[in-house]
């Protein structure tokens, strides 16, 4: 016995007869579907930074920062250094898993303009009460107490982004994805910079290390020599127990400074993501080359350099498309759904094609009129957070700029420095010398001695650390610029 039901079988018949009102309705979505923008962007505010940098020395037309990081370090070790920190370096490798996530993120909204489409597969059975009007119903024409349903269909939802919300959700992503690719770069000029400056501050180590050495030894000397002038009877006890608390002395600063080379030794290790252990290094401070003048360019070049300066950029485009979003979303929304397959009301006629085909076309405008304020609420608070990314692009520049400018100050001043301190070393290495000599002949006391030796250790041990700052401030002006990831 077949069923026969005036609605159902209407549907079937006229299945794909689409209304022309309808099909004016989707091309009228279409057209409009381009998108129009319904808020005004702010712009970057460049002229935030300034026309050149606080300095007196001479910075030059191109930056360093353009220089790829295995051409500006030319000392092997500290280049073999970074390769295995930027391998294994553990903030980075953290920085990289978040470039992956945020990629995630933006392959699924730049989907946003495509349909949402989705396979519905049911089968219901019902059973009225006989006292209902289903259930004398389906009694009286069905001859059954039990009304099935089988259904399958395909449905499809489609957004006209008709305010430009889906593409500033599109570009708010991109820009969220593009500034975890600035915070990884951002992460490798902190790992290079810090690992060139712990491989120097190793050397420095390792310079104070010897000078405090032969410190010891030529207070040994000394001590041996006042002895023998006490045993004579040419000094009192007073001398012999001054040269050895000075001999003391430059005896504790070695354990001191083996204790600042392991763990410096350590940090570098962990920079590299090794387990702490000895670090392998050729050359030495006085063989590790120093530059006296570096090119800084112009601080336009900061905004295509610095990777912080790039995110904070990055950021008020972010913020240009959640203004854009949270205004969008106070305007109407058209939507047009589909949905089309098989039914019937029984599993024997289910795949009855064409009689068991349905389908359904449907269009729909949503306006939001009242939220509880949450709309508005979202809007102020997305502008709210754009000029706050203008604030914060501002203090970035500043910060930038003035990163730059001190460490062009301190390469400048540390020359001068150096060479007025690296003279004070060769006076008091001389002085030293004389004193030692005028001593064994009778010519000057053991006080003279120990006050040469005393001045002369701490002249060596000031050189090797001002040496070390001009070779740290050249990486540090070298990071400042935004050198180091490229």
């Amino acid at each position: 016995m077949k069923l026969y039901n005036p609605y159902i079988n209407s549907i079937s018949r006229h299945r794909w007869k689409i209304p022309a009102v309808t099909w004016a309705a989707i091309t009228l979505v279409l057209f409009l579907a381009g998108g129009c923008k319904v808020s005004k962007d702010v712009p970057l505010p460049v002229k935030a930074l300034p026309e050149s940098y606080r300095s007196t020395a001479a910075v030059g037309d191109s930056s360093i920062a353009a220089i790829p990081v295995q051409t500006f370090f030319t000392s092997r070790d500290i280049r073999s250094l970074i390769d295995t920190a930027l391998l294994r370096n553990n903030d980075l490798q953290l920085a990289l898993r978040n470039i992956d996530a945020a990629e995630a993120l933006y392959k699924q909204a730049r989907q946003g303009n495509l349909p949402e489409l989705k396979l519905n597969v049911t089968a219901t059975t019902t059973r009225p009460s006989d006292n209902s009007l289903n259930g004398i119903t389906a009694g009286q024409f069905l001859g059954t107490r039990h009304i099935e349903d089988f259904n399958a269909n395909l449905g499809l939802v489609w957004e006209a982004d008709i305010w430009g919300k889906i593409k500033s959700r599109n570009a708010a992503a991109l820009a969220a994805y593009l500034q975890t690719k600035e915070a990884r770069n951002a992460v490798q000029t902190r790992v290079v910079a810090a690992v060139a400056e712990g491989y120097y501050g190793l050397l420095m180590a390792d310079a104070q290390l010897d000078v405090a050495r032969k410190n010891v030894k030529l207070n040994d000397s000394t001590l041996r020599i006042i002895r023998l002038q006490f045993n004579s009877g040419q000094v009192t006890s007073l001398a012999v127990q001054q040269a050895e608390a000075q001999q003391l002395a430059a005896a504790t600063l070695v354990p001191r400074l083996e204790q600042v080379r392991i763990l410096q030794e350590n940090a570098l290790s962990i920079l590299t993501g090794k387990i702490p252990g000895p670090v392998e290094r050729s050359g030495t401070l006085q063989t590790a080359e120093v530059a006296d003048e570096f090119g800084a360019g112009l601080p336009a070049a900061l905004l295509g350099n610095r990777p912080d300066i790039r995110t904070a950029a990055l950021a008020l485009d972010e913020a240009n498309a959640r203004v854009g979003i949270s205004k969008a979303s106070m305007y109407p929304t058209l939507t047009i759904s589909a949905t089309g397959g098989v039914n019937s009301f029984k599993a024997s006629n289910w795949f009855n094609v064409p009689a068991a085909l349905f389908g359904v076309v449907s269009g729909g405008i949503t306006q939001p009129i009242f939220q509880r304020r949450q709309l508005k609420t979202a809007y102020e608070i997305s502008k709210i957070d754009r000029e706050k990314s203008v604030i914060q692009f501002r203090q970035a520049v500043l910060v930038a700029v003035g990163e730059v400018s001190d460490e062009l100050v301190r390469v400048d001043k540390l020359k001068s420095e150096y060479e007025l301190a690296e003279q004070r070393a060769l006076k008091l290495q001389l002085a030293a010398r004389n004193a030692g000599l005028l001593f064994k002949n009778g010519m000057a006391n053991y006080l003279e001695v120990i006050t040469a030796q005393s001045a002369l250790l701490q002249s060596e041990l000031d050189l090797a650390g001002i040496r070390t700052a001009r070779l740290t401030a050249g990486v540090r002006l070298y990071r400042a610029l935004g050198g180091g990831w490229k």
